[in-house]
């Protein structure tokens, strides 16, 4: 296959990547706002728990079938990955209770200077000056269409500070993981979330006690909800697979950056069904903002010098000892 054939196929398969994460997570979205909001299924926790416990049943299939090949996963870095994922599903969740929406939203946002700064200092990874100003620009698109009342308190800001770290990590260790230990999207899925799903489903009904002071095994399980929860979690299977696609594939920069997509259409879908309540001149601004600094980041950061991993001190120095040899060699 020639250069151009090879990058046409890799063009091919990134977009497809993205569609894939986009289609599933707003998918998802609309599904557990029905469940939740319609159904009053409140208990989030413990329904990501039932998400991994999906995706665990269908990674044992696809390995008893021979699709997934074995592959090693140090328990160290597996309960390492865990504890920021949990960390980051109940972050979210605590932070979302204990503040305003606005200040919710400013949260969420944190996370791409977040993940700019864990790839700067454990990738090595160094921005052009373009693309900080397009991360700055969704940043500013996104902020303009979400963020409405801001109000702060101690306990709120340490959950978003836990939620914004936490999340930030495990999507920086997704990447670092696969290319790490060469692993797939399904290997890492089929080591990390059976341990997610234990987790989750034990501690699940605690905390959404805790939070919405109801009990789980109280609700009113019906034919609709339960169909719901159904869907929710086959396309949660799909939500978790193509996460790790994507961070594979990319970076978790890149994957926040053009996440915000999601963002975009979930406010467009929900004037679609919901009417135009929410969607105002404000929001539109915010929205047109945001998407000219997504085709701004992908321009600039595929640029040479855009965004970019320099060697670092250790493989610097490997590669001079390398050249010391060989000229030891020749003499």
């Amino acid at each position: 296959m020639t250069s151009a054939g090879k990058a046409d196929r890799k063009a091919s398969l990134d977009a497809a990547s993205w569609l894939f994460n986009v289609v599933t997570s707003v998918g998802i979205i609309i599904v557990n706002k029905s469940l939740m909001a319609t159904h009053g299924f409140s208990f989030a926790t413990t329904l990501t728990g039932l998400h991994f416990a999906t995706t665990t049943l269908l990674t044992v299939i696809l390995k008893w079938l021979g699709y997934i090949q074995p592959s090693q996963l140090p328990l160290p870095d597996l309960l390492k990955f865990v504890l920021f994922a949990n960390f980051s599903i109940v972050g979210m969740n605590v932070s979302l209770m204990w503040n305003s929406v606005g200040f919710y939203q400013i949260a969420k946002l944190t996370m791409i200077p977040v993940s700019c700064f864990l790839e700067v200092v454990l990738d090595n990874v160094r921005y052009s000056r373009s693309t900080k100003l397009s991360i700055t620009l969704v940043l500013l698109g996104v902020a303009v269409c979400t963020v409405t009342d801001v109000s702060v308190n101690a306990k709120g800001f340490i959950a978003a500070l836990v939620a914004v770290w936490s999340t930030s990590l495990q999507q920086h260790y997704v990447h670092s993981l696969q290319r790490k230990y060469s692993l797939g999207s399904f290997n890492l899925l089929g080591h990390t979330a059976p341990v997610q799903a234990a987790s989750l489903l034990i501690l699940g009904p605690f905390l959404d006690y805790w939070l919405t002071n109801k009990i789980v095994y109280a609700y009113d399980y019906h034919l609709i909800s339960m169909s719901l929860i159904v869907l929710s979690c086959t396309i949660a299977v799909g939500t978790n697979l193509s996460q790790f696609i994507c961070i594979g594939r990319f970076t978790a920069v890149s994957f926040q950056v053009l996440g915000h997509m999601k963002t975009i259409l979930v406010l467009i879908l929900g004037f679609i069904f919901f009417g135009k309540e929410g969607l105002n001149h404000q929001v539109v601004m915010g929205m047109f903002i945001a998407i000219l600094g997504m085709i701004w980041y992908g321009n600039a950061s595929s640029k040479p010098g855009g965004k970019e991993r320099l060697p670092s001190s250790k493989s610097q120095k490997n590669s001079a000892l390398s050249e010391s040899s060989e000229v030891d060699e020749k003499v």
